[in-house]
């Protein structure tokens, strides 16, 4: 090879190079319009030894409700609220991955997880009831301030937590978890209009179904896994049917279940106040969900021109297969926020 010719060569792996990387760094477009920020882009934080988890349960209006602590209260709060059909079992490896930075906090909702269980005959669950449940419990705590990080049916628990509690939120993170119609295929939407409407004795048979093993085994955590079923620990699904191993216990989910059509006609007020206030959002999602689909990631962007969103190769239980990756997002997020000013103490004790 002549020099003229190597130097040529040179010259074209060079710039084949740098395009390259000018494409890592560039967001991915969507066919929507949208644009997702590739991984590559992440802000990364340093490592950091997680601090110990505490196991605590305190009364809330007379209920024990159970809650894992991590972290210095000193530092910004990270609230998480769990989802269907799980617990704050669910943050069990992500909260080591935050706690060296943030003061984490998840509890259980009223009827899952450790958390007490009133009769539903008796006191029927609806999502502004376990709403106003954490905001009592975020009173008690004394949490002035605090990030949200909603999955799933802890969507609505933290959607309705902020319409009371607007001047606490100071970041908001989503991972799958809908607020819009875009995250709905039409037959979701009609499953949650129907079985708001027909009560039947049918109807309901249908929805223990919906809570039984095989549902959640295979219906919901090896789902979305597209053949990889080691990504998702069998400790997430023996957690999740211990607390729902009687006929009462399915009952609590059947009931939400059938109030989910509130949340939906609640969307244009959450999609209001995220267009007033503005939060600092971020939306992680795993993009293989089939049940909220990922549109309903992009659709964030309509009223939060600034989110940040991810999409993951991951399915509805993105926290379950990839708890590194969703942690860099938040770290790198959270950490931005505070070199922006939007974050501070927020812990009263």
């Amino acid at each position: 090879m002549d020099g003229a010719a190597f130097r040529h060569k040179m010259k074209a792996r060079f710039w084949n190079h740098a395009m390259h990387r000018l494409l890592l760094l560039l967001p991915l477009t969507l066919a929507s319009g949208a644009t997702v920020a590739q991984a590559s882009t992440t802000v990364s934080a340093p490592a950091a030894w997680p601090a110990k988890t505490y196991y605590r349960s305190i009364e809330v209006n007379g209920l024990r409700t159970f809650y894992r602590e991590a972290g210095d209260p000193s530092r910004p709060t990270l609230l998480l609220l769990h989802g269907y059909p799980s617990s704050s079992h669910t943050y069990r490896e992500l909260i080591p991955l935050l706690s060296g930075h943030y003061h984490v906090i998840a509890p259980d909702h009223l009827g899952s997880g450790y958390s007490d269980r009133p009769d539903p005959d008796r006191q029927p669950y609806t999502f502004d009831r376990l709403s106003a449940h954490v905001a009592a419990f975020v009173d008690q705590l004394g949490l002035r301030r605090y990030s949200l990080y909603v999955q799933d049916f802890g969507a609505p628990v933290g959607f309705g937590l902020m319409l009371e509690q607007p001047d606490r939120l100071q970041t908001l993170i989503v991972q799958n978890g809908n607020a819009y119609l875009d995250g709905l295929t039409p037959a979701r939407q009609a499953f949650f209009a129907e079985v708001q409407r027909d009560r039947s004795q049918s109807s309901v048979a249908r929805l223990h179904g919906v809570v039984s093993a095989e549902s959640i085994i295979n219906g919901q955590y090896l789902r979305d896994v597209r053949g990889r079923p080691e990504r998702v620990s069998p400790d997430a699904w023996t957690h999740d049917l211990a607390g729902l191993s009687t006929h009462r216990d399915q009952r609590i989910q059947v009931q939400l279940f059938q109030d989910y059509q509130n949340n939906i006609a609640a969307y244009p007020r959450w999609q209001a106040f995220l267009r007033d206030r503005q939060p600092p959002t971020l939306v992680i999602w795993g993009r293989h969900d089939p049940a909220f689909i990922s549109a309903g990631a992009l659709a964030y962007q309509r009223d939060l021109p600034k989110a940040q969103v991810h999409l993951l190769d991951a399915g509805h239980f993105a926290v379950e297969e990839q708890p590194v990756s969703v942690a860099q997002h938040v770290l790198g997020f959270m950490q931005q926020q505070e070199a922006e000013g939007h974050l501070q103490a927020t812990a009263s004790r």
